[in-house]
């Protein structure tokens, strides 16, 4: 009976402990509001990168997924309004994708991407206050490998939490893969239009050509569209396109490509 006493009375004391530190925890949070936010951030991006399925990651080197998380979404989506679905896509190696193509796309979608680790924080520092000064999101600032990252694992949401997970990813790709390797798997990936993923798939469905044959222009053009792929099409003349299109080629031509 003593022994179960002295146990008892261990539970209670560490129970009390427990409930004093955390009185002084919430007290502490209530006089820093800041420093708590900005310290829970720090403990969700390192549990996330703990928890990072590494391995998974580390196949992207020499595998191609042959899923991603935007075509089970874009699946969903088509399910749940009751539209038929089918997926158009080719791979092809970075050798046979036509330079001006790959070149667009750097130019109009991530000027630094040989330069960065990932991110670009010049130009999240710049989409910060724009967006402040617009009162929305009315600027973004995601690289070629944060795109990818998105692709892949996550979803389209604007969610904060997805945006910190796709930090992570992306930082941990990076450390992971060859820029040419990103660049490779981002130009096979990425949303060219409904059901329509990768650059082969796209060059064949708006030019009738493959993604090597692409010409100068047309190469502009599916670049232009990258940013709303289920809104504009390449092939459709509007000012939109156009507008893009003719900026992507000025510098294009500013950079020497």
């Amino acid at each position: 009976m003593l022994e179960r006493s002295d146990d008892a009375k261990e539970k209670v004391g560490l129970l009390a402990r427990v409930l004093r530190q955390t009185v002084r925890w919430v007290s502490w949070l209530g006089l820093h509001p800041l420093r708590a936010a900005v310290g829970a951030v720090v403990i969700f991006l390192a549990a996330e990168y703990l928890l990072l399925p590494s391995e998974r990651l580390k196949t992207l080197a020499t595998s191609n997924p042959r899923r991603t998380a935007l075509m089970e979404q874009r699946e969903r989506e088509a399910a749940g309004s009751g539209k038929a679905y089918r997926i158009q896509q080719t791979w092809v190696a970075l050798s046979r994708i036509s330079p001006d193509l790959i070149h667009a796309v750097i130019v109009s979608e991530d000027g630094t991407f040989y330069e960065h680790g990932g991110v670009d924080w010049y130009e999240v520092e710049e989409s910060i206050e724009k967006n402040i000064e617009e009162g929305k999101a009315a600027r973004g600032a995601s690289t070629i490998s944060q795109q990818l990252a998105k692709n892949l694992y996550l979803s389209t949401s604007k969610d904060p939490l997805r945006k910190l997970k796709e930090l992570v990813i992306t930082l941990r790709m990076e450390r992971l893969l060859s820029k040419r390797r990103i660049l490779e798997l981002y130009l096979n990936v990425i949303e060219w239009g409904n059901g329509t993923f990768g650059a082969e798939a796209a060059a064949r469905k708006y030019f009738g050509v493959s993604a090597a044959a692409l010409t100068r222009e047309q190469a502009a053009e599916l670049a232009a569209v990258i940013p709303s792929p289920l809104r504009h099409q390449p092939d459709v003349r509007s000012s939109f396109v156009e507008r893009r299109t003719s900026t992507i080629l000025e510098r294009m031509n500013a950079r020497g490509f």
